[in-house]
């Protein structure tokens, strides 16, 4: 597949995956087997996951993601993803063995979830105790491990289990596992076959695996196998360098630039500690190791392989691409195998400890991992520790990149090695993607399968990792160094929601299966738009708004707005109505009606409001209200009468004597009305007609010991109106104070007495 992006643009995209290992920890992804098969051997796996987990957690090279996949037979997933070690343990722990039924399983289906769900340059590792029942998948599996340049190792645990499936007629484990081992050796992991009792001691082939800034210093294989002698460099910036060999009934010998050496039986030795795990010899060097040439001579009849790793900041990644031309021309990344025989171009980006000025590349070269065939480059200089290499042909077989240069800071020389293993192919298959998917609608693809091989009729396999419905050509007709199109079609289904990615793999296989391809797209699926409307907003009412003027007073006052939202007619419908300013509670009717009846209550210390309604084709409405406060006036108050006072001069008499005052009090005809009416100084006893009135009509009562009285009156709006009144004491003589009544009384009363006196004498 061709992918046009330019220069720039590739390295940038390609940086932000390969070197993210360097810039933060890497992502870790558990495929876990939890078919029945599993019951003996779960529970210590998941005791590794665990110590896996809690010897990274709050270090540096804490993963910045953890996924789980577990599959069975013929289920497989969910992918579980966090970010959180505690949620990834809880996940782990809920995992049982159940199922299943024949022993090979559904493992590569699990691994493909996993490639096509997690990012580039992902740590996976696969527990399992069968081989794969899915073997179809095996290339879609290379083609998806070469596109992510992730790390795949596996961990089959077969304690007796190799007797069990030869009884039940099943291809012996000795010679399905070597599945495994392609993979992982394609992908630059492990295969380690292990015991149940012996699988904690995997654990540290994990840790130092996952570890951020890994580097490959050296990855070799031979099949079969046969003594050899391997050099490599060390150089000052490396640490935790780590040696592994898988394979049986081997013997090595490791020297360092200094002569020292260490034989593989020889556990704790002057270069480091010798650890054995099932079909695996982890080699951990001193940390005093020497810097330079380094030896290790290898020794066995049988398959092995060979990988040197350790942790620095001196790294590289790569690309193949082609040029192409147009108004922008630039470089475009080529996914699939290059094509044999014919010239290739790289794209490599150099990392060195303080920027790329501080690495000098002396030479890039294609290396073959199974032979000794080593394939120069021609190096552009494009700055900025980007080399574009060009080579006269590219290996047959599987081939790495090396590159030797020099460290700047420490002087040193240093070699490093490409993670993912590649190979060549004459078949080359081209698909280019220039729209996305759409829900419930078919989606057709060309594409072009050439080769400059012998013609034939080419199979065509394809798959995606939604397991969408596809119908695809079973072979195509190529001539002899000619090509031919064909096209698939994928449905979508139509409750697929906007936004889906999907991976497509397409495969072409030569005639007699002795050559193919692949070509890796990824697809989105998107809802065609067609709302651009945003939906519309009307405030229907505001409630009577009592808001107080003094915001210290705005906690006892609220309002309460009404609103009608709608998307129209021809709208893809609201999915969702919040209130981005106001500190309120809204509450709507359901919205999936056509018109959304909504209400936005709050008190009066939030005076404004926006609600958002959001469609389904992510057009926004607003709605944006401030209520305000009109009644800034406060209640006017008029003293109507006061009663006769008769008020002693004495205040011993006070009690003895009444005095009554009679007010009207009023809040305008455009004001919000009198809520309360208390009086504030005075003690008597006062009384008022209904508040709701317009005139109130209020009666002050007091004895002449409380000669003051003030009125209070707030209103709805919190405005506080008064009335204050005084009474003056009588200061005349009581003799003369007498009133009317009183003398007359008294005027009987002499008349009456004197009469009687008369009519005595």
């Amino acid at each position: 597949m061709l992918t046009l992006l330019t220069l720039s643009i590739s390295l940038s995209l390609s940086l932000s995956h390969s070197f993210m290992g360097i810039a933060r920890s890497s992502v870790v992804v558990f495929v876990i087997d939890t078919t029945g098969s599993m019951s003996d051997d779960i529970l210590e796996a998941k005791r590794v996951v665990y110590e896996i987990i809690d010897s990274k957690k709050g270090t540096q090279d804490e993963p910045s993601q953890y996924i789980l996949v577990p599959f069975n037979d013929p289920k497989f997933g969910p992918l579980i993803k966090t970010t959180n070690p505690n949620v990834m343990k809880a996940e782990i722990a809920n995992l049982t063995a159940e199922g299943g039924g024949d022993l090979p399983e559904m493992c590569l289906s699990g691994l493909q979830l996993a490639l096509t769900g997690a990012p580039a340059s992902s740590y996976i590792y696969v527990f399992t105790d069968a081989v794969a029942k899915d073997i179809e998948l095996k290339e879609t599996i290379v083609a998806l491990i070469r596109s992510t340049k992730s790390t795949v190792s596996f961990f089959m645990t077969d304690d007796g289990a190799g007797a069990r499936r030869r009884r039940r007629g099943v291809e012996s484990s000795e010679a399905t596992f070597e599945t495994y081992k392609d993979l992982a050796l394609a992908s630059g992991g492990q295969a380690i076959r292990v015991t149940k009792e012996n699988l904690p001691q995997a654990t540290d082939v994990i840790i130092d695996s996952s570890t951020s800034a890994l580097v490959i210093v050296l990855q070799r294989a031979r099949n079969p196998g046969r003594a050899e002698t391997f050099s490599f460099l060390l150089d000052e910036s490396l640490n935790n360098i780590t040696i592994y060999i898988t394979g049986n009934t081997i013997t090595f010998t490791l020297k360092n630039p200094a002569g020292v050496t260490q034989k593989q039986n020889e556990v704790n030795g002057e270069l480091g500690t010798v650890q054995t795990v099932g079909n695996l010899f982890r080699v951990r060097l001193a940390s005093n190791k020497q810097t330079g040439l380094w030896e290790i001579s290898m020794n066995s009849n049988q398959p092995y392989t060979l990988k040197v790793t350790g942790q620095s900041t001196i790294a590289f990644i790569y690309d193949f691409v082609e040029t192409f031309e147009g108004p922008h021309p630039g470089y475009a990344l080529i996914s699939g195998r290059p094509q044999a025989g014919m010239p290739a171009m790289l794209l490599v980006s150099v990392l060195g400890r303080k920027g790329p000025a501080s690495v000098k590349v002396a030479d890039i070269a294609l290396v073959t991992v199974s032979g000794s065939e080593v394939v120069g480059g021609a190096l552009e200089d494009m700055g900025n520790g980007k080399f574009l290499v060009t080579v006269t042909k590219v290996p047959a077989g599987e081939f790495v990149v090396l590159l030797n240069g020099t460290d700047v800071v420490s002087s040193t020389v240093f070699q490093r090695q490409s993670t993912t293993q590649m190979s060549v192919s004459k078949v080359t298959i081209k698909a280019v993607v220039d729209r996305s998917m759409e829900p419930g609608k078919p989606f057709t693809l060309p594409f072009t399968v050439m080769t400059n091989a012998t013609g034939g009729s080419y199979k065509i396999s394809a798959r995606n990792d939604r397991d969408f419905k596809m119908n695809v050509p079973g072979s195509i007709a190529v001539t002899t160094g000619g090509n031919a199109t064909g096209e698939l079609t994928i449905t979508v289904p139509a409750n697929t929601p906007s936004g889906t990615d999907v991976t497509l793999t397409i495969e072409a296989v030569a005639p007699g299966a002795s050559d193919s391809n692949y070509a890796v797209l990824r697809l989105s699926v998107v809802t065609k738009v067609t709302d651009f409307t945003p939906p519309q907003c009307e405030v229907v009412s505001v409630s009577s708004v009592d808001c107080p003027a003094d915001p210290a007073f705005c906690n006892s006052a609220f309002w309460q707005l009404s609103a009608n939202l709608t998307d129209g007619v021809n709208g893809t419908g609201i999915t969702s109505l919040t209130h981005r300013q106001g500190v309120g509670s809204l509450t709507h009717t359901d919205l999936k009606q056509t018109v959304v009846a909504a209400a936005f209550n709050a008190s009066c210390c939030s005076l404004t409001v926006e609600l958002v309604a959001v469609d389904k084709a992510m057009n926004v409405g607003t709605c944006l209200y401030t209520t305000k406060v009109t009644d800034v006036t406060p209640p006017q108050c008029e003293v109507v009468s006061v009663s006769v006072v008769d008020c002693p001069a004495d205040p011993a008499a006070c009690s003895s004597a009444f005095w009554q005052l009679s007010a009207n009090l009023t809040d305008g005809v455009n004001g919000t009305g009198i809520a309360s009416l208390t009086h504030l100084q005075g003690i008597g006893s006062l009384t008022h007609t209904d508040l709701k009135q317009m005139v109130v009509a209020a009666a002050f009562n007091a004895s002449c010991c409380s000669l003051t009285v003030e009125l209070e009156a707030v209103d709805k709006a919190m405005n506080v109106g008064t009335c204050r009144f005084s009474i003056v004491r009588n200061a005349g003589p009581p003799s003369i104070a007498l009133s009317l009544p009183l003398l007359v009384c008294l005027l009987v009363s002499a008349f009456f007495t004197t009469s009687l006196r008369d009519l005595l004498i």
